[in-house]
């Protein structure tokens, strides 16, 4: 008994109808659930550079409250951070407490719009949970809190890294 290729007919050459459109359930299921994921974790990485910005003026707020020599450090404060607009972040400033509101470009972040792209960065005096300030006498952040609603944050906690949300 020899086999040859002309043993086998050419119904069975081939993928079925029914497999083609199983393979086809299987990646229609898979790509609805990566494509949220990976909208979300678009929408989280353009986020992470309005981080960035405030971090860059976290730098200055508390190398002027370190290098303040008097008590009042609220008017230096407000001229601590320059910023230069990027594709995601549309503004950043400092207020006489120190904390820094950083706003998102809703043109490069769809996602986002003017109620929701607002991020605050807030200064934290040692052993309170008050803003630095006039009060402060000009040495003493504890540290940060990051993302919080209560400050004025207004992106969704979704899109916030993990390291911006809370107090550090």
């Amino acid at each position: 008994m020899s086999f040859s290729s002309n043993n086998f007919s050419k119904a069975q050459i081939g993928f079925t109808l029914l497999e083609l459109m199983v393979v086809i359930a299987i990646i229609s299921i898979l790509a609805a659930i990566a494509l949220p994921i990976y909208q979300n974790y678009s929408v989280r990485a353009q986020v992470t550079e309005l981080v960035l910005a405030a971090y860059s003026c976290r730098t200055s707020v508390t190398e002027s409250i370190q290098q303040a020599s008097n008590t009042d450090v609220s008017a230096e404060l407000i001229n601590t951070c320059t910023f230069i607009t990027t594709k995601y972040v549309k503004s950043a400033t400092v207020d006489a407490n120190g904390v820094i509101t950083v706003s998102a470009d809703e043109a490069n972040l769809p996602i986002l719009s003017v109620a929701t792209n607002t991020l605050t960065l807030v200064p934290i005096q040692a052993g309170t949970t008050e803003l630095v300030g006039t009060s402060d006498g000009g040495k003493t952040i504890a540290g940060w809190r990051c993302g919080s609603a209560t400050d004025g944050t207004t992106i969704p906690t979704q899109y916030l890294p993990s390291s911006c949300t809370g107090a550090y």
